[in-house]
């Protein structure tokens, strides 16, 4: 197990230093999610790059140096490193070397409670480790003799080195997991058939992770989604209904939290999960209104949304946690930068009866409120009314039932000839 850490953000052009900056503070606080003490951080000015280590080698010898004088047991880069480049490092310093890919994929790892959530994380993993198999086995470069050695699972040809038969297992394992999440795809896909067929609207929570969107679930649907102050606390999907104010059902998702430099690889294990927002009638992005970086955490959002192909959705902007906010002049900031946003509090509920109704006006034009009437005789008709719509009230009269109703408009010409005459 490592113990003390210190971080490395490599920038090369000076306009990027308070970016580069803020980028290492947000890996500070991913490596402390796991444990991990943070003992220095370290921000390099590249000019030139240097395949071997990215900056020069006098550079790395120096944060080694820094690194043991610290008594690390880690280097932690913020930059993507090769592989090849991860095991100079590792050569170089004689301790542990990740970079922000890797701490991301150990944090998903410990958050990962159902089968589907570990399937994504494994899959993300395996491809992540495939090219550094090298450095991870001290055995790779032996070889075996034949398939009479008396070693376990795989059998092996003359002279065929232990790297080449543990690359081919793992390639296995990833074909493996792919085949296990198309499965989970089509079990998706067939629940959102049926969905579909019922004609209930749905609607994505989305956001950077910490934002508050599992708090902002529960409070919504009385649910109790699992909701913690820390990063990634929710990696499974979790779907809730909620009756609007018209009577009308909808059915809303909580997303994984995005982070800037999501990994590509996390993003696309990730998509049979993601396709909610995809697929949604529209997206609630939430956003941390106590958050110095909520425009970058905005623009990342967004990004993430663009490569998923979900970017055009009609979107609800959510300035949640407003009541940490306590400079007025930062909420007219805020009101400046995402105009027409609700100001939320989940933890309070503040602002999200105003919320809800924007839900009930967005999808308005999907259904109406009609009063039926529904001869005795004609138990299918109310039966479909009742199946397919909400009713808000019965009445009899005679051998007639009123259905007073709210009905998807894809029924109205079914129902036509027993709609009560308005006059």
């Amino acid at each position: 197990m490592v113990e003390k850490a210190m971080l490395i953000g490599f920038c090369f052009d000076k306009s990027e230093e308070a970016e580069t900056q803020l980028l290492l503070t947000e890996l500070e606080e991913l490596v402390d999610t796991l444990g991990i003490a943070v003992v220095g951080i370290e921000l390099v000015r590249v000019r030139d790059t240097n395949k071997r280590f990215i900056c020069g080698t006098g550079k790395a010898d120096e944060l080694v140096e820094l690194a043991r004088a610290r008594g690390c047991d880690c280097m932690v880069f913020d930059n993507e490193i090769s592989p090849m480049q991860q095991r100079n490092w590792e050569e170089l310093a004689d301790m542990t070397v990740i970079d922000r890919e890797e701490v991301i994929l150990d944090i998903f790892a410990k958050r990962a409670r159902t089968r589907e959530a570990r399937l994504q994380v494994d899959l993300a993993r395996m491809q992540y480790a495939l090219p550094r198999m090298a450095r991870m086995w001290g055995h790779l470069d032996r070889e075996g003799g034949g398939g009479g050695t008396g070693g376990g699972g795989a059998s092996r040809g003359m002279g065929e080195q232990q790297i080449e038969i543990d690359r081919r297992l793992a390639r296995k394992r990833i074909s493996k997991l792919k085949s296990e999440l198309e499965d989970v795809r089509k079990q998706r896909a067939t629940q959102r058939k049926e969905r579909q067929t019922n004609n209930v609207a749905t609607a994505a929570i989305v956001g950077y992770t910490n934002a508050g969107k599992s708090t902002l679930l529960n409070k919504l649907s009385g649910a109790e989604v699992m909701e913690a102050d820390m990063l990634f606390a929710t990696l499974d999907p979790t779907t809730r209904r909620i009756e609007l104010e018209n009577g009308q059902d909808l059915l809303l998702s909580d997303t994984v939290g995005f982070v800037r430099n999501l990994p590509h690889r996390l993003v696309e294990s990730f998509k049979a999960t993601l396709e909610e927002a995809i697929l949604a009638d529209f997206l609630i992005h939430v956003l941390d209104a106590s958050s110095d970086e909520i425009v970058d955490h905005y623009h990342t959002t967004r990004k993430v949304l663009g490569e998923l192909g979900a970017d055009e959705k009609r979107v609800i902007i959510v300035l949640n946690k407003v009541d940490r906010v306590e400079d007025p002049a930062i909420l007219t900031g805020l009101r400046a930068d995402f105009p027409g946003a609700f100001e939320t509090s989940a933890v309070t509920g503040q602002g999200l009866e105003d919320l809800t109704a924007r839900f009930t006006a967005l999808l308005a034009d999907r259904v109406k409120k009609l009063i039926y009437r529904v001869p005795q005789s004609r138990g299918d008709i109310s039966g479909l009314i009742h199946r397919e719509g909400k009713v808000l009230a019965t009445d009899y009269e005679g051998n007639d039932i009123i259905l007073t109703a709210i009905v998807p408009n894809s029924l109205e010409g079914q129902l036509a000839e027993f709609l009560e005459d308005e006059s």
